[in-house]
């Protein structure tokens, strides 16, 4: 059986089993210490939020506020669903999915890119985030919809390796920009990239072994070993923000307990309060969320407590977070989401963001 229908078959029996979204299987096998401290008050504080984003979604699938008709931000929220072990086709927010899934289907270019307006001058930002989503929701599908998905996404993934092989200056290479035909590189964006291509490799795409090996490479040409940081075009610009991002792709990438790995993990203990009231703090934190739950052991617990303990009292009264300093440009449907994917990193529901057990955690 091929992967996606692998992946069709186990979410409809798992969920035909338990009459549940999916996410209960999954939490009666969490131990760890520092979620179960939070638990209760996570579970409540995901509900309304998820709440809020399908109460601010429009009949197209795309949101309200600020960029909410970007197939980025429409690609986070319905991650953010996944997430949370909702799935389409069954469950009170199967349609909010399936909103989110026709939006960014309908929104292919001739040249692959996914895009419906309102991303500005970051297109392949919001094309790499759509193609994350796409890739793990393909499987969980009806089979029209999957038969449309797969054309879609395999024009997405085409057009992701193009923007990458294009000839770039050596410090460039392997990564991707704002824009497909763009001849420079930063981390943020490549991070996306990487992981949507990661992602359709786990999900059966051909996608090259070179063009995984050469976007490590440029991830860390953007990182310094000695300090541990990583930086958006080089080892030290926005190091608060991105040193999350550059762990969590080499983890994902197979690339567990290099040495500078424990160094990376205390630049984000040492660091995190300074995200707090700056403009990126939900895209830092949902980074540094996703890396320290890879590294394990006290770097999770010792983030997840700070985090939960933060960012729990700061949602609003309507499910969303999106009062304060740390707003951002995005809109309220994309520091929620953020925030949704952060806080449900111990559900271990998305495939791309699943933890290799080998690692010690000790």
């Amino acid at each position: 059986m091929n992967p996606t229908a692998t992946r069709l078959v186990l979410a409809l029996t798992l969920t035909a089993l338990i009459g549940l979204p999916i996410r209960t299987s999954a939490q009666s096998t969490l131990s760890n210490s520092v979620f179960q401290k939070h638990r209760e008050e996570v579970e409540t504080a995901v509900d309304r939020a998820l709440k809020y984003l399908t109460d601010t979604q429009q009949p197209d699938g795309s949101f309200r506020h600020g960029h909410g008709r970007s197939v980025g931000i429409v690609g986070l929220a319905g991650m953010a669903y996944l997430s949370a072990g909702h799935t389409p086709g069954y469950g009170k927010y199967s349609d909010s999915i399936d909103r989110c899934i026709d939006y960014i289907l309908d929104g292919q270019k001739s040249n692959g890119l996914l895009d419906r307006g309102d991303s500005g001058n970051g297109l392949m930002y919001a094309h790499n985030i759509a193609t994350l989503f796409l890739s793990e929701i393909s499987g969980m599908v009806d089979p029209e919809r999957q038969d449309k998905l797969e054309i879609v996404l395999a024009d997405a993934t085409d057009l992701l390796l193009r923007s990458q092989a294009i000839d770039k200056h050596e410090k460039h290479q392997g990564g991707w920009r704002y824009r497909p035909e763009d001849r420079d590189s930063d981390l943020s964006c490549s991070g996306w990239a990487l992981m949507a291509l990661r992602s359709a490799k786990l999900n059966g795409a051909q996608i090259p072994d070179q063009a995984i090996d050469s976007a490590v490479a440029y991830v860390l040409r953007n990182h310094d070993k000695k300090s541990g940081r990583f930086g958006y075009t080089d080892p030290y610009g926005h190091s608060e923000t991105l040193t999350g991002c550059g762990v969590l792709c080499l983890e994902l990438c197979g690339m567990h307990g290099i040495d500078s790995s424990e160094r990376s993990g205390d630049f984000i203990l040492a660091n995190r309060n300074k995200l707090v009231g700056r403009s990126h703090e939900h895209y830092g934190n949902y980074y540094n969320a996703q890396a320290m739950f890879q590294l394990g052991g006290r770097y999770w617990e010792s983030y997840a407590d700070w985090m939960y303990s933060q960012y729990l009292p700061r949602q609003g009264e309507n499910g969303s977070w999106a009062k304060g300093a740390g707003k951002s440009r995005g809109g309220d449907a994309y520091s929620t989401s953020m925030v949704v994917l952060s806080f449900t990193v111990p559900f271990r529901q998305l495939p791309i963001y699943q933890r290799d057990e080998t690692v010690d955690e000790e």
